[in-house]
């Protein structure tokens, strides 16, 4: 297990390591950002502390390795109308197979509405319209290598659009966890997430054409070119999270966690998250991300979830709620709906 977790910190601190002193924060230096936006009503409610709990789809997104401990199977969908009239949208599925592990695929897009083409001559509008959009695919399989380790891994197809213009990228993503025998099975999660190739813009828009010499007549006024775009980086995080149930009995069950992170494009910060859940039928939830991150936006979070048999106890419902601040953008909701069987 410590040297599992010694050999993920030094990915992390190789991938993402910045000159000794720096100030910069690197952040916009990679591309598809939208790998970053946390998923799951649940997560989010915690404050994005979900590193060393990742008990149920979304740790498909939060540390492949806590659905390897999944008895049942479970669908998810999270829908997030996110800031700037942007929607960010997540599926996910686990699959337990007894004797192989658990594996899950999983979908995240964000998308926004289109929008007018303008130029300098035509501030209003050319008559043109273009969309934008980014998506992940992912394909994830996570074991049990003993009643207290487990591990799992992520390969997933990452694709940005704009226009005429495409990027796309293969990723993976690979998390530990361990129970520990004290504090009421203290659980111990590291995760690496968005380890992959880079993107660059490729298409038509980058075509232009260029005159050799506009003061002679007859010279060729449209070379044809294409302009030449940077590859960026993913936006590679590491995370290390422990949670601890600090009540914990057949009516009631109350989790404090938290996480440190380390991303590629911004300076470390941590998430703190609390969980209370009574029956395991009603849920409250708090949390704080990105504490002691300069400049960030996000902060507080709170939210709500209810679970409840749909036809007997071999199918189940649960909905969940999140609201997250976001400081100055506006405050983001959450909604999440599971079905377990």
């Amino acid at each position: 297990m410590k040297k599992i977790i010694l050999l993920l910190s030094c990915w992390a601190v190789i991938g993402n390591a910045q000159p000794v002193g720096s100030s910069i924060s690197k952040v916009g230096t990679t591309a598809a950002a939208f790998l970053e936006i946390p998923v799951g009503a649940r997560a989010i409610g915690m404050g994005s502390a979900f590193a060393a709990t990742s008990d149920d789809a979304t740790g498909l997104y939060w540390n492949p390795a806590g659905v390897a401990r999944l008895p049942y199977r479970e669908v998810m969908f999270t829908h997030v109308n996110w800031i700037g009239d942007m929607n960010h949208d997540f599926a996910a599925m686990t699959l337990p197979l007894e004797g192989f592990g658990t594996i899950g695929v999983s979908f995240v897009g964000l998308t926004m509405p289109e929008m007018n083409v303008t130029t300098i001559e035509k501030p209003e509008g050319t008559g043109e319209r273009f969309s934008a959009g980014s998506y992940a695919l992912g394909i994830h399989y996570a074991r049990t290598l003993s009643d207290r380790f487990a591990i799992g891994f992520t390969a997933k197809y990452v694709t940005e659009s704009i226009w005429n213009m495409t990027s796309d990228a293969f990723a993976l993503d690979a998390g530990v966890l361990f129970t520990t025998e004290f504090l009421n099975g203290m659980r111990i999660g590291a995760s690496i997430t968005n380890f992959g190739t880079d993107m660059k813009l490729s298409g038509r828009d980058t075509r232009t054409f260029y005159a050799i010499d506009r003061t002679k007549l007859g010279s060729n006024q449209r070379i044809a070119q294409n302009i030449e775009v940077d590859s960026w980086p993913l936006p590679m995080n590491f995370q290390f999270g422990i949670a601890v149930d600090v009540l914990k009995s057949e009516t009631n069950l109350l989790t404090v966690a938290v996480d440190a992170l380390h991303p590629a494009d911004n300076y470390e910060s941590i998430n703190l998250g609390v969980e209370y859940g009574f029956q395991s039928t009603f849920f409250l939830r708090a949390g704080y991300q990105n504490l002691y991150l300069t400049d960030g936006e996000s902060g507080l979070t709170a939210g709500a979830g209810i679970m409840a048999d749909l036809f007997g106890e071999n199918l189940r419902g649960r909905l969940d709620y999140a609201y997250s601040d976001m400081g100055r953008l506006k405050a983001v909701n959450v909604l999440s709906v599971s079905v377990i069987f």
